[in-house]
């Protein structure tokens, strides 16, 4: 069975993203060789991605004209765009969800070994979450308080308890910190 994984940058103070989309200016300031392996690592571990609508739509135009190892698995990896207003998906190896999201994504995670992971996705995330589908959060905190910009965890939320799987932290200052779900 599949296990389902968020994976985001945060700030300290949770921001997934400035006060517009994609606008992530401490990603530039995180990257470097300990984040690349790491991400790496994830995507070999991964057998599908999880997206929803906006993020994919943002991966898309970057990772299909992107070169390199992370950009030949972002685009060979299956992937999954859940979406009420989409009606075609034309990133390669891609399916959409248009209703029944937290029902396709329980029978997703019946099917096959690999991780399932959704990265960004605010509101699919907080679906997916509220309906207790995750299996582990990873989360990497940016040694930035940006004061501005969209939480990952907004209001609406059911309660979540966690438990510490791993703290991970990388010579830039930002921590990786890994916790167990309750799916």
């Amino acid at each position: 069975m599949r296990k389902l994984i968020m994976w985001n940058l945060i700030t300290v103070d949770g921001c997934f993203e400035g006060a517009k989309n994609w606008d992530l200016p401490w990603h530039e300031r995180l990257w470097g060789e300990e984040l690349e392996r790491f991400s790496l690592e994830q995507l070999a571990s991964a057998d599908a991605l999880l997206f929803g609508r906006v993020t994919y739509e943002g991966m898309a135009a970057y990772w299909q004209t992107a070169q390199g190892k992370i950009a030949d698995y972002m685009n060979s990896l299956p992937k999954v765009v859940c979406s009420h207003t989409l009606r075609t998906a034309a990133w390669n190896n891609t399916t959409l969800v248009n209703d029944n999201v937290a029902g396709e994504v329980a029978r997703l995670k019946q099917q096959g070994d690999g991780n399932l992971f959704v990265f960004g996705s605010a509101d699919l995330s907080k679906t997916l979450m509220n309906e207790g589908l995750f299996d582990e959060y990873r989360l990497g905190i940016a040694p930035v308080i940006y004061g501005k910009g969209r939480p990952l965890f907004g209001e609406g939320l059911k309660l979540q308890e966690l438990s510490l799987l791993e703290s991970r932290p990388l010579s830039n200052g930002c921590v990786i910190l890994r916790y167990r779900g309750k799916a």
